[in-house]
């Protein structure tokens, strides 16, 4: 069961791995078409880690009160907005607030994937579900550069980047549809392991109270606890 929510996790999230590569492999290209120099582009670059820098520790703490999927949301709702800023902007000052929102998100975004995917694989198969989601992750980043070349040398920078900001908010209906956390789903299972806890304490008490009354057959029966 939660395979298959793995991969409608990784079906939801193509979009926004499809545009992160469109976007990423002609930015600089990008920049440069608007006149900045190399150290302005430089800048960008940095300012968009020192953002990450700060927002990943505190995002990925946000989502362990509020939950992965409300900041999955709100990256991808930053994505889209991101996205149609950079097609909008015309100067390096202008693109400055865009970046920093972007770094910001591309962090908190990286912080909050791997938890969940932690929260819906058991201990054990950790290993094999991070390998499926990061093989999406490669599968859209394959896709997404060269989409993202064709359609700059077809359309223009500032259209293609217009184009993945639509194509986001599909992937944010995708999220918001049809991918589901841990807690959304807790009650039954809250429930069940409520149920489960009560019936292992009766037991446990059942076997304290065969020893301590009957020790002579409590031994005699040595593979019974």
């Amino acid at each position: 069961m939660n395979m298959k929510k793995l991969y409608l996790v990784c079906v939801s999230l193509m979009p926004f791995m499809i545009c992160s590569g469109m976007i990423y492999s002609i930015f600089s290209l990008y920049l440069q078409e608007l006149g900045m120099s190399f150290t302005q582009i430089g800048i960008v670059y940095t300012v968009s880690s020192i953002s990450g820098l700060i927002s990943a520790p505190l995002f990925g703490r946000l989502s362990d009160r509020v939950g992965r999927k409300p900041i999955i949301l709100l990256t991808m709702a930053s994505f889209s907005l991101v996205f149609l800023l950079y097609s909008l902007s015309r100067s390096f000052l202008q693109i400055l607030p865009a970046v920093l929102l972007e770094g910001g998100m591309w962090a908190a975004f990286g912080a909050v994937m791997p938890a969940f995917i932690a929260d819906i694989a058991r201990e054990r198969e950790r290993g094999e579900y991070m390998g499926i989601y990061n093989q999406a992750w490669y599968t859209g980043w394959a896709i997404g550069p060269f989409l993202g070349g064709f359609l700059a040398d077809c359309i223009g920078f500032r259209l293609s980047y217009l184009i993945c900001s639509f194509v986001l908010l599909i992937g944010l209906f995708l999220v918001l549809t049809f991918v589901r956390e841990e807690s959304e789903e807790g009650g039954r299972g809250d429930e069940r392991g409520r149920e489960t806890g009560i019936e292992e304490e009766r037991i446990r008490k059942r076997r304290v109270y065969d020893v301590t009354e009957y020790p002579l057959d409590a031994h005699s029966e040595g593979g019974r606890f």
